[in-house]
Parts: C-alpha cells; sequence; structure tokens
C-alpha cells in the first residue's frame, strides 16, 4: 500500500504555473494547426478553380473533377474531403482570391459559415466582427441568422452601410447601440402565448450571455428591478446596463404589449434620475430603451424630442425569423422611416 505524503508547501502555486504553460502551449498549437489547415484549404480550392478553367466543358469537368478527388482524397485522408466541403474549398478560394487577406484568426468553420453570406459587405462585416468580438462559430452562425447586418444597416444612409462593412460595428453615439427589432429567439417563451413582463424579465436573465451578445458590444449586467424613490414612492427599473464604450448607464424597461407615451415618459424619468443622482461627472448621460412588442412610429416621434438621443424604442421577437421574413419587417421599418423623415422635413418647411 503506497504511502499517502501530504501536500508540500506551495503546492497550487506550482500546479496554477504549470497549468497555465500546458494551456498556452496547447491553444499556440491549435491556432498554429487552425491557419495551416485553413491556407491549405485555400490553395486547395486554388487548384481546383485553376484545373477547371483548363477543362474543355467546365460544367461537366468540374462536377467529375469534384467527384474524382473527393473519392481518393477520402480514401487517403479520411473525413472532411467530401464533395460538399471541396465546393467550399473551392468557393472559399473565389471569394477570397487573395491569402494574405484571410483572416488568421478564424477557423475552416467559421469561413464555411461566412460563405453563405451572399452580399459582400455583409460578409465582411461578419468576418470583421467575428474577429473584433471573438465570436465562436455558433455565436457568428446565430448573428448570420438573425441578420444582424440589416438590422445595423437599416437607418444608415449608403455611406454608413460601407463603414459598416470594412470597420465592423463601431460605438460613436448612443443610437449606434440601438436594433430594431431585438431577436430574443433564445428565451424559449412562445410567440403565441400570453406572457407576463416578469416572464421576460426572468427569461433574459436566464439567459444572459445571450442577451448580451444581442445587445451588441460593451455590456455589462448591473442590476435588475432596480428601485428609485421619488418622494416615497417607489419605481422599479426592469434591467440596468452599463455600456463601456459609451461610458453610460443603460436603462431597458421590458413591455409585452404595445408602446404607449406613458412607458416613454416613464422610462424620460427613469433617465433624468440616474442622470442627475448616479451619473457621474466623467461619465455620459444614461441612455434608456424600451423593449416593446409593438410601436407607432408617430407615438414615438410626438413624445419624445426631436433632437433625442437618449431614450429609444425598439420591438422585440421571441422566435429567429427566417431571412425573408425579417427582410420583410427591415423593409416595413425602413418604410416607416422614411416616412418620418417626410413628415419631418414636411413640418420643418411649413
Amino acid at each position: 500500500m503506497s504511502e499517502i505524503l501530504p501536500t508540500p508547501s506551495g503546492f497550487q502555486q506550482t500546479y496554477e504555473q504549470i497549468k497555465t504553460i500546458l494551456t498556452e502551449a496547447r491553444d499556440r498549437a491549435y491556432r498554429a494547426i487552425n491557419t495551416a489547415m485553413v491556407a491549405a484549404y485555400w490553395e486547395i480550392g486554388r487548384i481546383i478553380v485553376e484545373q477547371e478553367q483548363e477543362g474543355q466543358q467546365r460544367a461537366e469537368y468540374g462536377k467529375g473533377l469534384l467527384v474524382e478527388l473527393s473519392l481518393r482524397l477520402t480514401a487517403d485522408f479520411g473525413r472532411g474531403f467530401d464533395r460538399s466541403n471541396l465546393w467550399h474549398m473551392r468557393s472559399f478560394y473565389l471569394s477570397y482570391p487573395i491569402l494574405d487577406a484571410v483572416r488568421r484568426e478564424l477557423s475552416w468553420t467559421h469561413y464555411r459559415l461566412l460563405l453563405r453570406v451572399e452580399k459582400p459587405e455583409a460578409r465582411a462585416f461578419y468576418e470583421t466582427e467575428a474577429v473584433n468580438s471573438r465570436w465562436s462559430t455558433r455565436e457568428l452562425e446565430r448573428q448570420i441568422h438573425s441578420l444582424l447586418f440589416e438590422r445595423l444597416a437599416l437607418s444608415r444612409d449608403r455611406e454608413g452601410v460601407l463603414a459598416l462593412a470594412e470597420k465592423g460595428h463601431e460605438i460613436q453615439q448612443p443610437s449606434d447601440l440601438i436594433k430594431d427589432p431585438y431577436v430574443l429567439e433564445f428565451t424559449g417563451l412562445p410567440q403565441s402565448e400570453r406572457y407576463l413582463e416578469s416572464d421576460l424579465e426572468q427569461a433574459l436573465i436566464d439567459k444572459l450571455r445571450e442577451f448580451l451578445l444581442e445587445l451588441g458590444k460593451g455590456f455589462a449586467f448591473m442590476a435588475r428591478q432596480q428601485r428609485i424613490t421619488l418622494d416615497g414612492q417607489h419605481y422599479w427599473i426592469d434591467l440596468v446596463f452599463y455600456n463601456r464604450l459609451t461610458r453610460s448607464f443603460v436603462l431597458i424597461d421590458l413591455k409585452v404589449g404595445t408602446l404607449t407615451h406613458q412607458d416613454l415618459g416613464q422610462m424620460q424619468m427613469y433617465v433624468n434620475y440616474y442622470q442627475r443622482e448616479i451619473t457621474a461627472p466623467d461619465e455620459n448621460p444614461p441612455i434608456g430603451i424600451v423593449l416593446c412588442a409593438d410601436k407607432s412610429e408617430a407615438v414615438v416621434r410626438y413624445t419624445l424630442p426631436e433632437d433625442n438621443q437618449q431614450i429609444f424604442a425598439s420591438r422585440y421577437k421571441l422566435y429567429l425569423p427566417t431571412e425573408s421574413e425579417l427582410a420583410a419587417e427591415l423593409q416595413r421599418e425602413r418604410q416607416a422611416l422614411e416616412l418620418d423623415r417626410h413628415l419631418r422635413q414636411g413640418e420643418a418647411d411649413e
């Protein structure tokens, strides 16, 4: 029977040092392997495209080439070389014809997801954001399916859309934080059944990591049901966050029905309180977001000041719409915004 020796003094510190060395080495090795494999798949795609271009009948020749390559490569190297994956390698080279433009931080699975995005500007946006925000492949897939690029591009002009594609999602003013609609399919709440605001709040807290991903960059959770007291009367703010990029508190109120002017007035009170009582002198004014099931642009326009940059109303969806459904939703929102701008211009000209 082996003797049980006492744990040496300082053992835990020694163990943690060794563990860190091995973990970092493993991560470096993984990144090196990933970079090498992505480069290899790009080279395979280049060879396939160049070989196809030498064929007399490109469509039939290319199809036969992929079939034969798949059989031989699978026999020699195992899984990963079926016709579908070879086709992705071909598409990879065609979409990224310059190898130096391929991001080392992204895996082959990242790029397979990016190849599904047809619009070049949207693909460039997702690629940049995947690197800057360190999205996992699962997070990237979710953001693509929820049409994040289209939602962020909704209120931007052509120059703004191009900047979004080139630089990713930059936060320069409060409105840059806002999406409409927010997609909250991860809550698991059924779209067709009645539920309370407290149910939605609890579901968001239970899936806080997913909610932070949907909110976007720089958000940190601060509190739920934050109580404020005015002349002995208590009020509760549903959710409080802090955004380090805007350096401001972000207050969120949840409404399961249609937005009313009272909802916006209540948020104005919360924002005023936080600005006067909570916000530090070196911080920016707080931002208020009312998340509602539906809203009227006219109610928003006539309730809030014309130069408003503090209070926003956005709708939410409890399911992940299809791309066509969300595209139609965004088109309706774009038309509403254009009508709102037209009405504002008409009032200014009178």
